[in-house]
């Protein structure tokens, strides 16, 4: 009787152990899916940053471009489109949120 009665206590001792690192281990995965979505944001929003950094610079080559030439039609009908491909990606980014 005692032998079976040791065997089951370390038997529930050691479920229990099993019990309290499976908690540990949700915690940290729990966390890391924190810390993920977080990068994961972080990441977005500076391709967000980078695509205007780049729409602007390719403003600013125009109107270098608008210095030095005489060609200010085609410039002005140039810039309108960008602008038009800007409004439409800000509300492609206003309809995600």
């Amino acid at each position: 009787m005692f032998d079976f009665e040791t065997t089951v206590s370390g038997i529930e001792f050691k479920v229990r152990q099993l019990a309290d690192e499976v908690q540990r281990l949700r915690g940290v995965v729990s966390e890391r899916d924190e810390r993920v979505r977080e990068l994961e944001e972080a990441l977005k929003n500076k391709e967000i940053t980078i695509n205007n950094l780049k729409e602007e610079n390719k403003l600013i080559k125009l109107g270098n471009r608008l210095t030095e030439e005489n060609d200010s039609a085609e410039l002005k009908l140039k810039i309108n489109q960008m602008i038009r491909a800007i409004d439409k990606s800000l509300d492609l980014l206003k309809a995600e949120k």
